[in-house]
């Protein structure tokens, strides 16, 4: 899967944020049109007119003198804001990434690349500690190979895991072509091997796991991964929620530990199965645009006529990579008063989004506006905290009882208190924290496009 540039210096290839064709399918236009041809000197001249209409901080950026940059990638950093107008943080979210990720991820639900990711931001940079897989797509190479979550990661292409750690340097898990080679030194049951993987694109699975349970205390429990907030997604998630209207389900676990985010109206598709009826058409999000560009803003509602189930709260596994339009759900079905209960690590903080444009191959994702619940509340810079935080050990499947959040959001459905963090495993950090250790952001896509 190829990285969105995040154009720190030197420039490296972070956070995945994709983008989208024109307007992105939203409301909110640009009146700025692309650039004739595609220079640097044409596209220069593009950033500042779409900046100074469109940037949700287009006031109170620097405004750097374009003809002392021969570098487009340098010239748009420099343009960023800065953190210097509280109570707004800097901007570490616009950025770009290739029209042709873009519209293979949200147009055909897919992606280029290994399809296997590990946990090297839970270990803040300490090459004493195991590396683990925490999660590997289901039609990916990496599955086809028999990786799994919990194989402890020994070597990547022959780089000493421990020096990947101490480095920060994960790059060997993005691929930039297919057919690009991965080879991954593994450690299973105490039995090392050896496993190549080729890059090659393949489908995603946006929804997963879905189960209906009873718990040790007699509670109808369902249960449902959602790792992308892409169109594809809906089918899955709807029939889940049909069944669990179906079965009679009490309680909803909701997995969004590892979604990054997507489409505003995926995400609150998924809010939408979790209230009642009484609730549909009421505002699940509006998205705020600068108060100048006002005129702009958009507001979606929970949809009428689907399979809800209305539990009296939502058990919500999170952490560290639940980001953007996942976070949205969470300050969406607050809004209207739903309890949310959060299981895990503090979200990534992410209250602002995009209305990708596509320009010379590139598609641009630079921050437009902020997302704001029924309730107005949104600026939720340092992410969520769990209301019950609990560490991941990545060795047991997502939604086997051994897995440290699911088998406490089961405690927490039977009424139990929330587990205590077991002795010699470090609390999960806030968001505040996670950023003050410099630790690296997630390699997830960060999105919440507006359509």
């Amino acid at each position: 899967m190829k990285r969105l540039r995040r154009l720190s210096l030197p420039l490296l290839a972070a956070a995945l944020m994709a983008a989208c064709g024109g307007d992105g399918g939203g409301g909110n236009t640009t009146t700025v049109p692309p650039p004739t041809g595609c220079s640097v000197e044409e596209q220069k001249s593009w950033l500042v007119r779409y900046l100074d209409d469109a940037y949700f901080w287009a006031l109170q950026a620097p405004r750097p003198d374009p003809a002392g940059f021969t570098d487009l990638d340098l010239f748009f950093k420099a343009r960023l804001y800065d953190g210097s107008s509280p109570p707004f943080p800097s901007d570490r979210w616009s950025g770009w990434s290739s029209t042709e990720s873009f519209q293979r991820f949200y147009g055909e639900g897919a992606t280029m690349g290994y399809g296997v990711s590990v946990a090297g931001l839970e270990l803040e940079r300490d090459g004493t500690r195991p590396l683990f897989v925490r999660y590997v797509e289901p039609a990916s190479p990496a599955a086809l190979q028999g990786v799994v979550r919990g194989d402890q990661v020994l070597a990547l292409n022959g780089r000493a895991a421990s020096d990947i750690i101490a480095a920060d340097d994960f790059a060997a898990l993005t691929a930039t072509n297919e057919g690009d080679v991965l080879t991954m030194q593994l450690l299973r049951g105490g039995v090392e091997r050896s496993v190549t993987l080729r890059a090659a694109v393949f489908t995603l699975a946006p929804v997963q796991g879905t189960k209906v349970v009873t718990t040790a205390g007699g509670r109808k429990l369902g249960y449902v991964m959602v790792k992308d907030m892409i169109s594809q997604a809906l089918p899955g998630m709807d029939t889940a929620f049909s069944r669990f209207r179906a079965e009679g389900v009490q309680e909803v676990v909701l997995d969004l530990r590892y979604n990054g985010g997507g489409l505003v109206s995926t995400g609150e598709r998924l809010a939408s199965h979790l209230v009642g009826e009484t609730f549909a058409g009421r505002t699940y999000a509006t998205l705020r645009h600068s108060p100048e560009r006002s005129s702009r803003n958009q507001s979606f509602a929970f949809d009428f006529g689907i399979a809800r189930i209305a539990p009296t709260r939502v058990l919500v596994l999170v952490g560290r990579r639940t980001c953007s339009a996942a976070e949205q759900v969470v300050n969406g079905l607050r809004g209207v008063g739903v309890t949310v209960e959060m299981i895990g690590e503090a979200t990534c903080g992410k209250p602002v989004g995009f209305v990708p444009t596509q320009v010379c191959s590139r598609s641009w994702s630079i921050t437009n506006f902020e997302s704001v619940n029924e309730r107005g509340e949104g600026r939720y810079w340092d992410g969520f905290a769990p209301t019950c935080a609990v560490a991941e050990d990545f060795r047991s499947p997502m939604s086997d009882p051994a897995d440290a959040l699911y088998g406490a959001a089961l405690a927490r459905a039977d009424g139990q208190a929330c587990p205590a963090l077991a002795a010699g495993v470090a609390r999960p950090l806030s968001a505040t924290a996670r950023r003050a250790l410099g630790s690296r952001p997630s390699d997830e896509r960060q999105d919440m496009i507006p359509r």
